[in-house]
């Protein structure tokens, strides 16, 4: 048994003002578009709706000799402050060594509140910081600890390209992400049922632009972020079919807890859907599998459980032939990626230009400055101990008790 753990350290990022270069108008769709009266359900529908919001999380473990463990929890949401305390007691003495029966541990003493949401965010920062700190204490990577990489690293596709009235500005940007190496590119839409006949008309106007931009050498993938229903998607993801664009995959049509009607639009169109990034557990994942709901498994670690669930969730993916290509591509994920054939990507959030920048998409880069950054549209993995990555305390807040 590895050495003891004797303290727990709960920490936040405050949010920053959102920079206005992600677009022109509306950015993205969001579960909030359906419903009219709203001026900015953009805004009202991230880390949190209450005052005191924070963009990220942080949780540190430290263990008896001093080496210290980090994790991150979802959204950021602070509810989560609040279950983290409720968490430490069932940490404090035990051995990241012992991951497993902790794991189960927190899970079953939160079932009748949990299951899911910002109780499973809480698992997962203190699970990723267990394995962080396992890796420290061993003087290993994480990845080596899953198994060892499957290969030296990862084709990645470069994440942003949020929708804009200005289509010559979405095309160059396109362009430029192409011309770094990235192969694959995705894309935010910005229209749903609301928007009707037009709306679609836009959306299939803002793929083709993506698409002529990058040539046919690059794949293009679409993000509906949750902001359509079964009907519309599969009416606007057949009008950019009948446009004769093939999309790579079209990402969360509808809202998570719908999988039926995510069955549905698979059923009904040709483009392959993804799905899973607001999912969480085993059960959450193997429900997808069996609705035949997902062409492609889009898990996030630091939401669904931590890195111990998520080992499950990817053997999931392998088991059934399903793509498992995480929600952004982080350490928290890219190192159960890079032991896996499953994943044949990873999603890229670009940094921001200077810190300041930074919107609540790119936190991870203020949180943690050495995250691996891409190069010619590939990212390769620090053979650091642990998840390899630093976590600033410079822009840290202790969480209030």
């Amino acid at each position: 048994m590895t050495a003891a753990i004797v303290r727990m350290q709960v920490s936040t990022v405050a949010p920053r003002p959102r920079p206005a270069s992600k677009g022109v108008g509306r950015p993205v769709g969001t579960p909030l578009t359906v419903l009219e009266g709203l001026s900015d359900p953009r805004g009202t529908t991230t880390a949190g709706l209450a005052p005191g919001r924070t963009w990220l999380v942080a949780v540190e473990l430290e263990d008896e000799n001093g080496l210290v463990g980090a994790g991150t929890a979802g959204f950021g949401n602070p509810a989560t402050i609040e279950l983290l305390r409720q968490l430490e007691p069932l940490v404090l003495g035990s051995a990241p060594s012992e991951v497993g029966q902790v794991w189960e541990t927190m899970y079953r003493a939160t079932l009748n509140v949990g299951r899911r949401g910002v109780v499973l965010h809480a698992i997962s920062a203190v699970d990723i910081a267990l394995w962080d700190l396992f890796g420290k204490q061993l003087a290993v990577p994480v990845y080596e600890l899953l198994g060892g990489r499957m290969r030296p690293s990862l084709p990645a596709y470069a994440s942003w390209l949020y929708a804009t009235e200005d289509l010559d500005a979405l095309a160059a940007e396109a362009a430029a992400w192409s011309a770094q190496g990235f192969t694959a590119v995705k894309q935010r839409l910005a229209y749903g049922p609301l928007d009707g006949k037009e709306g679609i008309r836009r959306n299939v106007e803002l793929v083709r632009t993506v698409v002529e931009a990058v040539g046919p050498e690059v794949d293009v993938m679409a993000d509906a972020y949750m902001s359509w229903d079964a009907g519309y998607a599969i009416r606007c993801i057949r009008a950019v079919e009948d446009a004769g664009i093939r999309l790579r995959w079209l990402e969360e049509p509808v809202i998570p807890d719908d999988v039926s009607g995510l069955a549905r639009v698979r059923a009904a169109v040709d483009t392959p859907i993804a799905a899973g990034e607001h999912e969480a557990t085993r059960y959450g994942f193997r429900h997808l599998v069996e609705a035949g709901a997902v062409d492609v498994l889009q898990p996030d670690v630091n939401r669904l459980g931590g890195i111990t669930e998520a080992r499950r969730v990817w053997a999931l993916g392998e088991t059934f032939g399903l793509d498992v290509i995480p929600h952004l591509g982080f350490a928290h994920n890219a190192h159960l990626s890079i032991t896996s054939l499953a994943t044949p990507l990873l999603e890229y959030m670009p940094p921001p230009a200077q810190p300041d920048e930074a919107d609540e998409d790119q936190v991870f880069w203020v949180a943690f400055p050495d995250e691996p950054r891409a190069e010619g549209g590939r990212v390769t993995l620090s053979d650091r101990p642990g998840l390899g990555v630093t976590l600033d305390r410079a822009v840290l807040q202790e969480a209030p008790t």
